[in-house]
């Protein structure tokens, strides 16, 4: 189920899953955090046929797709590795329909992550990993 309509089933009085809710917190956190860097915010939760765009920001001339990855405990692995082949396949392809959207402007891209570690249920560390992959082949733009 997407994240839309789960967010539907809580205001109608439905629980929201842990894991739903923790990351709309990241999410919010990290829009907070860039805009504070100085990157515009464009939109929140993109969705496209083929997949979702957490977060599009702007900055300067350069449009910045956004993954957020939000988690409780390191203990396995670093939350941006979550990020694998297939998710940044499926980014690409959405960022893609994204420009589309906007009629191809001739500006760069780039995928950032922002993880977002929780301690108790509250913020504890946010990282921005800027330009973490590229398009993924064959896809290009520009």
């Amino acid at each position: 189920m997407h994240l839309w309509s789960q967010i539907k089933l809580w205001m109608a009085g439905k629980a929201l899953p842990v894991h739903l809710q923790r990351g709309l917190l990241g999410e919010k956190a990290a829009r907070k955090y860039l805009q504070k860097m100085g990157l515009k915010f464009l939109c929140a939760n993109y969705r496209s046929a083929r997949g979702e765009i957490d977060l599009i920001f702007r900055e300067n001339n350069c449009l910045v797709f956004v993954e957020v990855k939000t988690r409780s405990s390191e203990e396995w692995t670093r939350p941006a590795a979550a990020v694998n082949a297939h998710k940044r396949k499926l980014l690409s392809q959405c960022a893609l329909d994204y420009l589309q959207l906007l009629k191809n402007p001739e500006v760069k891209i780039r995928f950032d992550i922002v993880e977002v570690l929780l301690h108790d249920g509250v913020i504890h560390e946010i990282r921005h990993l800027p330009n973490t992959f590229s398009l993924t082949k064959p896809y290009r733009y520009g």
